[in-house]
């Protein structure tokens, strides 16, 4: 590492997900010298995988190896709201820390309610922190700071360390009107500005994006008045963690003389807990699933999850008409209050597709104002630098066009030092000589069933050339004088049933199998190493020749 702060007291900054991308969030703070450094995480999230580049892979999370063996001087984890992309990582990775972890209590209860969930999770201790908190984790000093969001509780972290003070922003917006909570604290914001912030380190999501968000309050307006007009069933599908939007779909509900039916677990969950938290104080009693088919379709709302395209989820499941109790028909109306997440436009667009064809109303973010984002536009992004006024931005939680235009405006603004940085570099956030330092290992894991792989291991590269090519295996019996005991079996997974000339691809494998075999010197042929190698060329080479395409072969030859 480099030497030259060695003998006083840095800040520095490293994410270790969430830069360069969006998802799978996670950042480290490190207050010491090159040779000890006490850490603090912010956040442990996931990203979701794509079958197509990751067959079998259920989510992505963060490579926490640096973490792991700095484990001794790690001082905790805070977690700044519950969205998956930020605490989804939690129940996996924890283990491999046990380290203090500080959330809110929708965070805590949600958590628990997932932990409770999947069988042989350990239990996390989780202390209870709540907007406006101050407390210490080790040598750094946090105050959490409510901000507007699409997900209760949502936090900004003040960090406050001898060296400095730093904004980590979390996920945000500017809600003058929001439908739950207070908000974001201006005043707390304004005041960290005349404190003094050495450093911004904030969302730029929408950095791409013009002028200031809609508030929710907009959005319960439409939805009101598609449901106050609605002829038939109305099912609204959102992430079932916004409740702001649950609560905007209840009260349009109500206003129209019409009863709320939850469907779905994940959405069943959500509303549990906010209940029992008090969000959702003021809004009438949802009705469990079974009620629907009791209820007159001019007098019910589906809340669905499954704004994403998820094959097991309520809302694809109705539009198979494959859901036990819930079915739409023609005239119904169907609101996806949800932004479709990149990666999922084909699963989204097949639903949308499956319902209209059915000749379902389909209303969505292109035609009406039934869903807006959680992060800040270009105008909320100054608003909150010019009330901070720090001397070091660095632009994270996006992909590199949103994290450039995060910069070109915080520049733009007059900022002294913007660094734009990427996953595994070590910044120091050190007024006047804010640079990247070194790098850490920083990479991705890969939920696979209930294993979690590296991200280079030969599983999914192993898949991926399955799904392109096939596979064949092939079992020889040799006896000690290197002859065949009997006739090559093999099997072929994936593979055309006949060639472009009609010719059936099992000859011709057998065919390359035995004519490997028959050209072969005795010597080599006798050799069960050099026997299986000649016969896995052969048949990749010959399969190669009549398809264009290379299977993955497997030749296992056995002396009897």
């Amino acid at each position: 590492m480099n030497n030259n702060s060695s003998n006083r007291t840095d800040l520095v900054y490293a994410p270790l997900g969430g830069v360069g991308e969006i998802g799978m969030n996670l950042s480290v703070y490190g207050l010491g010298n090159d040779h000890k450094r006490t850490w603090l995480a912010v956040d442990l999230g996931v990203s979701f995988a794509q079958e197509e580049h990751l067959p079998g892979v259920d989510l992505i999370l963060p490579d926490i190896g640096f973490l792991v063996s700095e484990r001794k001087n790690l001082a905790g984890i805070v977690i700044t709201h519950a969205h998956e992309d930020h605490f989804g990582a939690l129940l996996d990775l924890w283990p491999k820390l046990k380290v203090p972890v500080y959330a809110t209590p929708f965070t805590a209860a949600l958590l628990e309610s997932k932990r409770a969930g999947e069988a042989g999770v350990p239990e996390i201790p989780v202390t209870i922190v709540r907007p406006g908190d101050r407390f210490n984790v080790g040598t750094f000093d946090i105050e959490m700071v409510a901000m507007a969001h699409s997900i209760p509780e949502a936090t900004a972290l003040i960090i406050r360390t001898p060296a400095g003070t730093v904004l980590h922003t979390g996920d945000w917006k500017i809600d003058k009107t929001p439908m739950l909570g207070p908000g974001t604290d201006e005043a707390r914001l304004r005041a960290l500005g005349e404190e003094g912030c050495l450093a911004v380190v904030g969302d730029s999501t929408n950095a791409v994006r013009d002028g200031i968000s809609p508030s929710e309050s907009d959005v319960e307006k439409t939805i009101a008045g598609l449901i106050k007009n609605a002829k038939g069933r109305v099912a609204v599908t959102t992430f079932a963690s916004n409740v702001e939007r649950l609560r905007s779909v209840a009260l349009a509900a109500d206003a129209a003389g019409r009863e709320v039916v939850v469907v779905g677990r994940a959405m069943d969950r959500v509303v549990a807990i906010s209940r029992e938290l008090g969000l959702l104080d003021g809004v009438k009693a949802f009705r469990s699933v079974d009620a629907y088919g009791y209820l007159p379709p001019d007098k019910v709302v589906a809340l669905c999850t499954g704004s994403q395209g998820e094959p097991r989820a309520a809302l694809a499941r109705i539009a198979e008409d494959q859901h036990p109790d819930v079915t739409l028909s023609r005239g119904d109306t169907v609101i996806f209050s949800a932004r479709t997440i990149p990666g999922n436009e084909k699963e989204v667009g097949r639903i949308i597709n499956g319902l209209i064809d059915q000749g379902i109303e389909v209303i969505t973010d292109r035609t009406h104002m039934v869903h807006v984002s959680g992060h800040p536009r270009r105008g909320e992004v100054e608003q909150l630098l010019t009330w901070v006024k720090p001397k070091i931005l660095i632009p994270v939680h996006g992909e590199a066009l949103h994290l450039s235009e995060h910069a070109k405006l915080g520049r733009a603004l007059g900022i002294p030092e913007v660094v734009q940085c990427r996953n595994g570099d070590l910044v120091r956030l050190v007024e006047g000589k804010a640079a990247i330092i070194d790098e850490v290992p920083a990479g991705r894991t890969y939920k696979d069933g209930y294993l979690l792989v590296q991200a280079d291991a030969r599983t999914i590269a192993d898949r991926k050339r399955l799904a392109f090519g096939g596979a064949i295996s092939v079992a020889l019996a040799l006896t000690e004088r290197g002859e065949l005991a009997a006739d090559p079996e093999f099997d072929m997974i994936g593979i055309p049933e006949r060639d472009a000339g009609g010719e059936l691809m099992h000859d011709i494998v057998l065919d390359a199998i035995e004519t490997t075999y028959e050209t072969l010197p005795r010597k080599r042929r006798g050799d069960p190493d050099a026997l299986a190698e000649a016969v896995r060329r052969a048949v990749r080479s010959t399969v190669s020749q009549r398809w264009g395409k290379k299977p993955m072969c497997h030749v296992h030859v056995l002396v009897v």
